[in-house]
Parts: structure tokens; sequence; C-alpha cells
């Protein structure tokens, strides 16, 4: 796979030589592949000789902590001087998972204000236009695998070891939901096996992920598909609804959510899912669907967002009735592609 121009790989060759203070940061909310690519990239430059600092704008997931490298990340929230002069003092700015300044809700201004080359990594559609070299590209199944490819393309394989690749490993697992989308790539699985001849335990870093819920996680859990899921047969569509004041008797921590939008999935004839959380500021919403169902176009057209064709997310400003009875209100105009057998 030939898809990263060889004079933008030349660039990067140049920048990250010439580079003493590179710093990597992803976006706020930072998922497995956000992380994962973060920590990659950082253990890969750490060979190259340098010293990056690492910037998560919050806190996240603690089922992510036992990456590799995860001591050395800095959140945003809890440090705020202390990023803000790593981030005006970095000759290169790496950012990794996202291609929009407001993804780091919070840092925009100063990421849009620093002086340090920047160099955008991510695989989301339309990215905006703030990066000074920007390597974008949808067919990549995660970040991950990009920073996996532009190792490869900068003749470095040889410096890959297993930190870096059980890294690359999470944010590829993540991002695909375990290969249940984003992955009918071939080269993907090429990525993967050489990843397992490195040495990774690819069970270990699953139950890392997805085998290690808190007894509040389970409970909410179990609760969401309960009491609060809706299922409609007829548009072949089921979503999950949470309010601040579900999640706060259920002790909740950040990333305790991940991954629920999946189980409705595996209703019999389910195509399309969704699930909804209610915060201070607006409503987060993430969809899934199966087959050739858009849920970006569903999150770019009525829920301020976007994201792949199976994995999408927004929000909505409206209050939580409001936005559930839009969503509702929606499927009509949608059931000839959900009942369009794929």
């Amino acid at each position: 796979m030939k898809d990263i121009a060889q004079k933008i790989i030349s660039e990067l060759k140049i920048q990250i030589e010439k580079s003493e203070k590179p710093l990597i940061i992803t976006h706020y909310n930072p998922d497995g592949d956000a992380i994962g690519s973060m920590l990659a990239l950082f253990h890969y430059l750490v060979k190259k000789g340098k010293q990056p600092f690492m910037v998560s704008p919050n806190d996240y997931p603690e089922f992510l902590h036992w990456m590799p490298g995860n001591d050395k990340v800095t959140v945003y929230k809890r440090n705020t001087g202390t990023v803000l002069n790593a981030l005006n003092a970095a000759d290169l700015i790496f950012i990794v998972d996202f291609n929009d300044p407001e993804r780091t809700e919070g840092l925009e201004k100063y990421l849009k204000e620093a002086k340090g080359k920047k160099v955008m990594i991510d695989h989301h559609p339309d990215p905006s236009d703030f990066a000074d070299l920007v390597i974008s590209d949808t067919k990549y199944s995660s970040t991950a695998e990009m920073i996996f490819h532009i190792i490869e393309s900068m003749d470095d394989e040889s410096l890959m070891d297993q930190d870096i690749a059980e890294c690359i490993y999470c944010g590829i697992m993540t991002d695909t939901g375990s290969f249940n989308y984003n992955s009918s790539n071939p080269y993907t699985y090429s990525v993967v096996s050489k990843l397992i001849g490195l040495g990774i335990n690819k069970d270990r870093i699953y139950w890392n992920v997805y085998d290690n819920f808190s007894i509040d996680r389970m409970r909410l859990l179990g609760y969401c598909l309960y009491n609060k899921m809706e299922v409609f047969p007829e548009y072949r569509t089921a979503f999950i609804s949470l309010t601040k004041k579900d999640i706060k008797e259920f002790n909740f921590s950040p990333g305790d959510t991940e991954g629920f939008v999946n189980y409705p999935l595996s209703i019999k004839g389910i195509r399309f899912t969704a699930i909804f959380i209610e915060n201070d500021k607006n409503i987060k919403i993430s969809f899934r669907s199966k087959g050739n169902f858009a849920v970006n176009k569903i999150a770019e057209d009525h829920f301020n967002g976007g994201g792949h064709l199976n994995a999408a997310g927004g929000y909505s400003f409206s209050s939580f009735e409001e936005t559930l009875k839009k969503f509702r209100d929606l499927l009509p105009q949608y059931k000839t592609e959900l009942n369009y057998d794929f």
C-alpha cells in the first residue's frame, strides 16, 4: 500500500531531524486509536533520539492506561500551564487522530497560534486547512494503521518494537470494533500480521480493553440494555439514551459507555444503532451501522458531526427529549435504505 506521497515522507523526515522540541496532541475524549497512535508515535520519536511531549486535552478511560508510555501523557485539564508552555515551545507539533482544532475543546486557540510546524496524521474525512503538512486518508482503518505505514515508509520498520506494536494494535482493534467495521482492506491484516510477529499478545490487549469493566460500568451496561434501549424493528434501528441523572447514579467515569453503542447491533435484524449521552454542555451522540448504511451522513446532516461510513458521532444542543424526538422522527425517511439487504 503506497498512498502516502514520497515528497510528504521526505518533508516529514526533514522536519523530524530538525526538531528539538516535538509535541504530540490528540483530541478531546480520546479513544483507543487516539491514545494508541499518540503513544506509538512517541516511542518511535524516542527511538529517533527525540524527547516528545504528549498532550491529551482531558482524562481518558482507565482501560487505556496499560499501554507503555501512558505515564508520560500530560492532561491539559489538570496541567494547563505546563501544556501551554510546552505548546508555545514546540517546534514540531503532531496532530494525531483529528483534523480540526475544534476537536481539542479548549486548546483550539492555542493550537492555532502555536508557531511550531504542524503535521496532521488522521484518517477522518474533510480535514480543515490548518496544518503545514497533511497526511490524511480515509482508506486506512485507523490513525494507528497510518502511523505504522509512516514508519514503514520512512524505512524505519527496524525501529519498531513490542511497545510500538502494542500501541498500534490497540488503535486498530478499537477503531474497527475488533475488526467488525472499517476493516476490509487487506493491508490492515498485513499490518496486524507484522505486529504479531513483533511479539504482541493480541488476546491480552483485548482483555485489557474489553474485559476490564468496573462493577459500576457493568451495572450501567445492564441498566442501558434493560431500561434505556428503544428498538424499532420496522426501521431496523435501536438506540440507548442516558441522562445526567442516569450516569451519576452509576458513578460514571470517562470511558464507561465506550462500546455500548455496538450492543444493539447484536439484535437480529438491527442495522443502525445510536447512543445519546446528556452532559452539562450538550448531548453527545455516537452512531454505528452494518453494511452500506452511511451513519456519517446522518451525523453531518442532522447532528453537527461526521465520521466514517459505519461509525460516526455528533452533538445536539437541543433538550434531551427534543433530541430523541428528532431522531425518532428521522427514521421513516431512511426506512427504504435500512430495509435494503446488503
